[in-house]
């Protein structure tokens, strides 16, 4: 299993709800995961200005680390496409990093 960890910014002049916020974007992010994901586990956090999520995946045969990081970034950005809650508390997530090298 992998952990990979993401997370979202606030929208300038946005107020974190921290009762809901947290639950709502667990929420999201398991209502658009597949099975191809391989998402075990997730959880999130609120900090000053953004939404820390940790996300723990299960390693695909053969895959490496990088993979495991496309994989969570795909859902993230996934979840925030689809989801109005996302689109509204949040900036667009930042795209995967390439690997260079390959």
């Amino acid at each position: 299993m992998d952990i990979v960890y993401l997370s979202l910014e606030h929208r300038p002049g946005t107020r974190p709800d921290s009762s809901a916020e947290v639950a709502e974007a667990l929420d999201s992010l398991w209502a658009h995961a597949t099975p191809g994901d391989g998402l075990e586990h997730a959880s999130a956090r609120n900090e000053p200005g953004r939404l820390d999520l940790l996300l723990f995946l299960l390693q695909a045969d053969g895959t490496e680390a990088e993979d495991t990081t496309s994989r969570a970034a795909a859902l993230v950005a996934r979840s925030y496409r689809n989801s109005p809650v996302l689109k509204s508390r949040y900036l667009p997530p930042a795209p995967a990093p390439s690997v260079s090298g390959r």
